[in-house]
């Protein structure tokens, strides 16, 4: 199940329906997740709004960096269906999460309004990838838009 959290949620764990096998420790995510929008919004409040994404994706490589915080851009990864390779996909970022082997998917736009689509691609991308958080950051609007998605279950790889 996905859940989009347009605000910050209190609740230290979101437990994914009952019977699952695993927690999502949002607590855990949450300083990782401050830190990368803080950057964000640094390279916005520089930048502004007009430029192509991959410029803000250069400059927030940039930023991450100064911040100290591991990350790595434009990670190519396979795509399975049912137990086959079709294809392959560029995700913006990945970076530190509380965990090495769950990082933390960052995907950018530069658009002056978000849309279904763009949810839809995050989602397929934390699917994929069986990654339990990524956030959608947009640099198009006068301000920047983020939007933190969490993914506390998968579907069966078969």
């Amino acid at each position: 199940m996905y859940e989009l959290l347009d605000e910050w949620v209190s609740a230290d764990v979101l437990v994914a329906e009952p019977g699952a096998a695993y927690e999502v420790d949002l607590a855990a995510y949450t300083p990782f997740t401050h830190r990368a929008i803080g950057c964000a919004m640094r390279v916005h409040s520089i930048l502004g709004v007009g430029f192509p994404e991959v410029i803000y994706q250069r400059a927030l490589e940039i930023e991450l960096a100064r911040e100290g915080m591991q990350a790595r851009r434009e990670v190519e990864t396979p795509i399975y269906f049912r137990g086959q390779k079709i294809g392959s996909r560029r995700v913006d970022f990945m970076v530190e999460g509380p965990n090495p082997e769950k990082p933390i998917l960052l995907e950018l736009k530069a658009t002056p309004d978000l849309t279904d689509s763009h949810f839809a691609q995050i989602i397929n991308y934390l699917e994929a990838y069986r990654l339990h958080v990524g956030l959608l950051l947009n640099f198009g609007s006068t301000s920047l838009q983020y939007r933190r998605f969490v993914k506390s279950t998968f579907l069966a790889s078969s």
